[in-house]
């Protein structure tokens, strides 16, 4: 392996450090991930746009900076990706649609306003599906977005460039969205962490289509990175009336805890889903590591309904209102099955729609009681090992009404819920394909879900395990 290659596989903290002391230059860090990209983009179609220039003079003011001695941020140098829904000032957002195409914002999302500030070098827009629509990656734009695990699997979606990216050395850090699952999913099918934080947690604008579902946050390759990416992205911000309060927490100091005190629930299929057996046998073994941890560790029977037909509701309602007038003009331009998808919204009435959210105030009724008992819960975080880059769904799924919902049902009740839900690796399938586990907290507790992370990751570390990509 090349000098440069392990400079790629560096996490943020150790970057940061090394940069701190002079032992290496953001330019050099920058440029030997640009050097990459160039090398495995072409392959994974990770990036939907490279902002090479702006990286490298980013990294020369960086360097600059510390050798002046200047006062440094906590990412100081350190690349970064932007998922390509996320604006970004004088960068282009195509936000994977024809539509937006050679749209170039005029300011930044808050989160990449506090990635700057602290000092993060961007190095491009990674590849979401058309409107961060589907758990897959694919769109009009840019095509199709592999997995560095298998070129022939989809990373996927909708934050699947970004997980593409990160487990493949092309910068350790990544801001992703997820609506449904589009952090978790695309981190639990690459082999990384991934969180969402609580809905508010990380401020959000402009502000979605369904933005009481949506959330920004961290893809990495360890949780102690994505403790200090929240650091520097977490507070509140006036542009999104949601966003919650700035808190004095410090994310990556809060990581050393006792685990012997916490009460675990764990759930094979909260009482509705449909698991692949051998995520179910991979994703069992590893809650044994919370029980040897020290913890208490109960087997939960939640028997809750399946709430996709509230999620289907509000997720569907708010893509219809949003996008039903731009139909007439871009159908033919647009993913054919987000038309098909839209098209259903024609039938939803006000009714269905003030329903679903009485719906989900009921459905939180039922799942607030386990986290008045447990600490945490488990559960696998995808039913299903990662499947075909170009199809929608792997097919022998249920049927739900959302084409990735079936095969998805861990992730997107707890966007419901609005409670902070991480994926850690947990294990790789006989093919060596990456599966992850879940960890949910309760609301507003992303202490926990980090510790709870941070202490499966010491015990069974992977991130010393990369993809060959030998192409």
């Amino acid at each position: 392996m090349s000098d440069k290659t392990d400079l790629c596989y560096m996490s943020a903290m150790e970057l940061a450090e090394a940069i701190r002391r002079k032992a290496v230059s953001p330019v050099e860090v920058v440029e030997a991930v640009i050097g990459r990209i160039a090398q495995l983009n072409p392959v994974l179609n990770a990036f939907a746009t490279i902002s090479t220039e702006y990286a490298r003079e980013r990294a020369r003011q960086a360097e600059v900076a510390v050798m002046r001695g200047d006062p440094l941020g906590p990412l100081h140098g350190v690349p970064v990706s932007v998922k390509d829904l996320i604006s970004t000032n004088g960068i282009r957002t195509t936000r994977g649609s024809k539509r937006y195409e050679w749209v170039v914002p005029k300011e930044d999302a808050p989160a990449v306003q506090r990635l700057n500030k602290a000092g993060a070098v961007m190095i491009g827009k990674t590849t979401t599906p058309e409107l961060g629509w589907k758990a897959t990656t694919v769109s009009p734009v840019t095509g199709v977005t592999r997995n560095p695990w298998d070129t022939d699997k989809t990373p996927g979606g909708s934050s699947g460039g970004a997980a593409a990216a990160v487990a493949a050395g092309l910068g350790p850090l990544a801001l992703g969205t997820d609506g449904g699952g589009s952090i978790r999913v695309p981190a639990s099918f690459s082999g990384l962490f991934g969180l969402k934080p609580s809905h508010g947690r990380v401020a959000y604008y402009p502000p979605s289509a369904v933005e009481s579902l949506a959330h920004a946050g961290p893809i990495t390759r360890t949780v102690p990175d994505a403790a200090l990416m929240l650091n520097v992205i977490a507070g509140q911000d006036e542009r999104d009336c949601g966003s919650l309060p700035d808190t004095e927490i410090d994310y990556l100091a809060a990581l050393e805890s006792d685990p012997a005190r916490w009460s675990v629930a764990w759930s094979l299929d909260l009482g509705y889903a449909q698991v692949d057996p051998e995520v179910a046998r991979i994703t069992a073994d590893a809650v044994k590591v919370f029980e040897q941890l020290g913890c208490r560790v109960d087997t939960v029977e939640l028997d809750l309904e399946d709430p996709v037909d509230i999620f289907t509701t509000l997720w569907l309602g708010g893509l219809w209102t949003a996008l039903k007038d731009d139909l007439a003009v871009w159908a033919d331009r647009m993913d054919t099955d987000l038309v098909h998808f839209l098209q259903q919204g024609r039938q939803l009435t006000m009714e269905d729609y003030v329903d679903a959210t009485f719906r989900r105030t009921h459905f939180w009724s039922l799942v607030r009681p386990t986290f008045q008992q447990y600490d945490i819960l488990l559960t696998p975080t995808v039913a299903i090992p990662a499947f075909d880059a170009e199809r929608l769904t792997p097919g022998m799924v249920p049927d739900t009404g959302v084409p990735w919902a079936g095969w998805t049902p861990f992730t997107y009740p707890f966007n419901l819920t609005g409670q902070p839900a991480a994926t850690v690796p947990c294990g790789w399938t006989a093919s060596g394909l990456p599966v992850g586990l879940q960890i949910v907290g309760r609301r507003y507790d992303e202490v926990t879900v980090l510790r709870a992370a941070a202490a499966f990751e010491e015990a069974r570390p992977w991130q010393e395990r990369r993809p060959s990509l030998s192409f």
